[in-house]
């Protein structure tokens, strides 16, 4: 049993980054459901497929009256270039402070490849209803389909 938010609970409401250095929180999306989608860094291969996913859905997402925003630990002049490099839809904010949302929800992590340990972002989303709370969560995700099943899920709720 984990100490963090999940299905059932109110997401912690700690502010993001938006790439133009505004303050963006989940509180800001109260009234709508929201697709906070966590990957661990611009223009890697397969974060690159999954914010290209969701941005191909965006019209679709908002159909559903649910906002999506992407989010890692990239600085905001990175994500600027990111969204700019590939035409991308769906917003993206920083989560770079200690302290922060990926840490409250424990996705901010212990990783290890190659024999090496090292901190960093395991491949969260989560679906979260109109009122704040965590409808729907999706652990390590794997990207291929992904978009498209958390739309699914964001219609049904």
């Amino acid at each position: 049993m984990s100490d963090f938010p999940g299905v059932g609970d109110t997401l912690p409401d700690l502010a993001l980054t938006a790439p133009d250095g505004s303050a963006v929180r989940p509180a800001d999306f109260a009234g709508r459901k929201l697709v906070l989608f966590f990957y661990p860094k611009d223009d890697t291969p397969g974060c690159t497929t999954e914010n290209k996913d969701f941005s191909e859905l965006a019209e679709r997402f908002a159909a559903a009256d649910t906002a999506l925003l992407g989010v890692s630990k990239d600085p905001p002049k990175k994500h600027e270039k990111f969204i700019a490099k590939h035409g991308l839809a769906a917003p993206l904010a920083s989560d770079a402070e200690a302290g922060g949302l990926s840490d409250a929800l424990g996705i901010w992590t212990e990783k290890s490849m190659y024999g090496r340990t090292y901190m960093g972002m395991e491949r969260t989303t989560y679906l979260v209803a109109a009122d704040g709370t965590i409808a729907r969560v999706w652990n390590k995700v794997k990207v291929k389909g992904h978009a498209e099943e958390v739309l699914a899920a964001a219609e049904a709720l």
